[in-house]
């Protein structure tokens, strides 16, 4: 692969004949049920402190294949379940590096629905996919084209809990490459009255995705607890109403972060951001709702993939630094800053907004560690492989 190309997957809706369904739907469970079977063995074997890797689990495979129980695996395509295989080996391998907790069981209910094939497991040709074991191509909606002469690596099928079908290809696109060096460099800082504020003064309002449904949510909800628990098709069809709407509000927020991003990464050379620790901040059973649908942490993965693809770079300053309480002017820290307090006037004379007051701090001192690694404690880690980010919490939504 060309060193300037980067792998990206183009993810494209589909709706399959319902034979393509039943055949994709059988997949998806029996990839679930070898990748349960593989996990039991390999946590059988750590219990006796001995490790088994991925080619001992597909002798297992081979082995299941050939009993009368698990014979129904012989009528799906072998690749998902190798790749299966595949990614319970990824997912030991970062248990091992501390950076993952212990694989966990897949739930026929709650776990994602996907099967990954491999260029052994689908034929792509003149613009069509078709999958092992299946006849004819998928029907899918090509809402954008994908890069000219791309040839996917891998397609991966999913289902979503509102029922919808999604292909995604894997493919090496040429148009991601680094952009042109800048000088800019802008400091962010995240909140729940305006989604972002910049230090160029700029404040991003929070478009409040969840909000705007919260009724519609609330009446499906209501819907689906009055229905009999089980597995009936009332219930069914309740709670994929629940997922409709969960679906609507992911769509528009995802495609929200995903214009902004693009749009920082591109105007920027260098974006410095909080170290925030939102895991640890939605236990605040007050708050947890706001700071979810604000999606923090989907957006500063969006930033840091966009940074590596188009040659930029995004600091993450340490939790400790007082990006609030210190006077971006003069240098003074104030002993306190209630979170009620959104202006304040330093002893020097200046009126800060709280806000953009903490992004240029941030920004002065991410750019402090471009030059001399001062400015902004060093990053550690937790003994679970993550960073360990400040703990900040934002005053209730309004």
């Amino acid at each position: 692969m060309p060193a300037n190309h980067a792998k990206r997957a183009f993810k494209y809706r589909f709706y399959p004949t319902d034979a393509q369904a039943a055949e994709l739907s059988r997949t998806f469970g029996c990839v679930r049920k070898v990748y349960n079977l593989a996990l039991a063995a390999r946590t059988q074997a750590w219990a006796r402190q001995e490790r088994v890797n991925y080619n001992a689990t597909s002798a297992m495979l081979t082995a299941w294949k050939k009993t009368e129980e698990l014979a129904f695996l012989n009528e799906v395509s072998s690749v998902p379940l190798q790749q299966a295989l595949r990614h319970l080996q990824t997912a030991f391998t970062h248990f091992f590096a501390k950076r993952a907790n212990y694989p966990r069981f897949k739930s026929r209910k709650k776990s994602r629905k996907s099967a990954e094939y491999t260029t052994s497991g689908f034929r792509f040709r003149d613009g069509e996919v078709t999958l092992a074991k299946m006849t004819g191509p998928l029907d899918i909606v090509w809402s954008r084209p994908l890069p000219l002469g791309a040839k996917p690596s891998t397609v991966t099928v999913s289902q979503d809990a509102a029922g919808r079908w999604f292909v995604s290809l894997l493919c090496e696109d040429p148009a991601v490459k680094p952009l042109p060096a800048t000088d800019a460099a802008v400091g962010i800082d995240v909140g729940l009255d305006y989604l972002l504020t910049l230090s160029t003064g700029e404040k991003i309002a929070n478009p409040r995705h969840e909000r705007r449904d919260r009724a519609c949510l609330a009446k499906a909800q209501r819907e689906l607890s009055r229905k009999a628990k089980g597995d009936g098709t009332n219930r069914a069809k309740a709670r994929r109403k629940v997922a409709k709407v969960h679906a609507r509000i992911a769509d528009r927020r995802r495609d929200m972060l995903h214009k902004l991003t693009t749009r920082l990464v591109r105007e920027n050379q260098t974006l410095v951001i909080e170290d925030l620790t939102v895991r640890n901040m939605v236990k605040n059973h007050t708050l947890a709702r706001a700071i979810s649908d604000a999606s923090w942490s989907e957006f500063r993965s969006m930033l840091e993939y966009k940074a590596a693809w188009y040659g930029r770079e995004v600091i993450a300053v340490d939790r400790f630094f007082p990006s609030s309480r210190l006077c971006s002017v003069c240098g003074t820290l104030q002993d306190k800053m209630p979170l009620s307090v959104r202006t304040w006037t330093c002893d020097c004379g200046t009126t800060h907004d709280r806000d953009v007051n903490a992004a240029n701090n941030l920004l002065a001192a991410g750019l402090a560690v471009t030059v001399c690694g001062a400015g902004v404690r060093p990053q550690r880690r937790t003994p679970d492989g993550q960073s360990a980010t400040k703990q900040k919490t934002p005053r209730r939504e309004p």
